[in-house]
């Protein structure tokens, strides 16, 4: 049981992290079979009962991108509304913000792109188009009180172009604050990033005026990388990072880009260290072994194997309690 090996805090770390939950986007977006809307508003009830507090529930893109995510507005009017949850959803242009409004969405996420390739495979734009695409977007979502999230893509690494220049990252960054982005993730599209990396691009960005407190890691584990580079991101002062329940995920116009970092391996660490996230792990991996039943094959969370296999699906040692 988690409980039997006690906790360990190491100076320097934050006293509380939030968790950016994106299992039911980022996590179902590439599934190749449909998932009906009745297992995603399952799924996303179940993470709020096992204590997480921010799930980005889908994207209000057109069908024809993203097929999975087709069911959209059904599973935005399906959900109940709990105090203190928020349920972020990603919008790509002006259309997608009205839908936002429409549905009474009060966070949504824009998708950026700091790689030229990229943001042709992603956006069919080049990195300028993109964010002259976002601005209206974010000002009238600012303008109407709603939390504003930048997504950068491909901050470490691109499988078109290789190493991401730091300046590339730092002006693309700053370009979505100067349009009003209230919360900046930067993401390993491919899980090429090791620790040094991290660091050098986090430092470059707060030498740049992007405050740390400001800004959100989002880790593909796809050369195991993930958790040393959160627990790297986490000295470095970062405090929130992003995670799919169960390891799900990757990107639709990226094939090298493998499963997120898995929430049930971070809450694991994090419970280790003393760090408060709020999440009960035992209900968590309920909801991961559930949802590997519905998909029709396991997780590929370490931690969930791992309870799931010693008979530990309510572990005592839950809710960043030490």
């Amino acid at each position: 049981m988690p409980s039997d090996y006690g906790t360990t805090p190491w100076e320097g770390l934050p006293e509380r992290v939030t968790i950016w939950e994106v299992g039911p986007r980022d996590g179902l977006q590439n599934e190749a079979a449909h998932v009906p809307v009745d297992v995603k508003a399952e799924f996303v009830e179940r993470l709020v009962q096992a204590g997480l507090a921010t799930v980005e529930v889908t994207s209000l893109v057109h069908p024809r991108w993203v097929p999975q995510l087709a069911d959209a507005d059904e599973l935005l009017r399906r959900l109940p509304r709990h105090d203190g949850v928020r349920f972020p959803v990603l919008v790509p242009n002006e259309r997608g913000l009205d839908r936002a409004l429409d549905l009474g969405v009060t966070d949504v996420a824009v998708f950026a792109s700091v790689t030229e390739s990229f943001a042709r495979a992603n956006l069919n734009r080049t990195v300028a188009e993109s964010l002259e695409m976002f601005a209206p977007v974010v000002a009238r979502a600012r303008e109407a009180g709603l939390g504003v999230r930048g997504y950068l893509s491909m901050c470490f690494g691109d499988p078109w172009e290789g190493t991401v220049p730091i300046e590339q990252v730092v002006a693309v960054a700053t370009r979505l604050r100067e349009l009003g982005c209230t919360e900046l993730s930067l993401g390993d599209t491919i899980g090429v990033a090791t620790p040094g990396r991290v660091v050098a691009v986090l430092d470059a960005l707060s030498a740049a005026g992007v405050p740390v407190e400001d800004t959100a890691v989002h880790f593909h584990d796809t050369y195991g990388q993930a958790l040393a580079n959160t627990l790297t991101a986490l000295r470095r002062g970062v405090t929130t990072v992003d995670a799919s329940a169960g390891g799900l995920g990757g990107c639709p116009y990226a094939r090298s880009a493998t499963g997120n970092l898995a929430t049930e391996d971070l809450v694991w660490q994090l419970n280790g260290l003393g760090i408060d996230c709020g999440v009960d792990l035992g209900r968590l991996v309920e909801t991961s072994t559930w949802l590997a039943t519905e998909l029709g094959r396991p997780s590929p969370s370490r931690t969930v194997q791992a309870l799931a296999a010693n008979g530990a699906s309510r572990p005592h040692h839950n809710r960043g309690e030490p």
